[in-house]
């Protein structure tokens, strides 16, 4: 990269660096930005394949509420029992792998593993 001190401009001579220099190369920046704006598709992903990533970090987020809530519901319901019927530590223990169970089929069910189910690919 050259120093500033030793840019020279398109006529040979050293550049100034004031705003007229800076007017022109944002206007040949524009230029040709415009140039490459226009050889592209209309259609044409974006080049970072951001909105893909983004799409799986939600579906991820999805799987992983659909199975956690599935054994907290579990977990309440049996300390709720336990605390109700006085059978300490039974209700949360076998609540707790109903939960577990529950979650493992909403899980299944969110990520399609099980067509017909109510999954995506059960969806018309």
């Amino acid at each position: 990269m050259a120093k500033p001190d030793e840019r020279k401009d398109g006529a040979g001579k050293p550049a100034d660096g004031g705003p007229a220099d800076l007017s022109a190369r944002l206007r040949h920046l524009d230029e040709g930005l415009r140039r490459v704006s226009a050889n592209q598709p209309k259609d044409a992903e974006p080049a970072s394949g951001s909105m893909s990533n983004q799409s799986a970090l939600g579906q991820a987020f999805r799987l992983s509420a659909e199975f956690v809530s599935g054994v907290l519901a579990g977990g309440l319901l049996g300390w709720i029992i336990d605390r109700l019927a006085g059978t300490a530590p039974w209700g949360l223990v076998v609540c707790l792998l109903l939960g577990f169970c529950a979650g493992m089929l909403n899980l299944a069910r969110a990520s399609g593993a099980f067509p017909g189910w109510g999954g995506k690919s059960g969806q018309k």
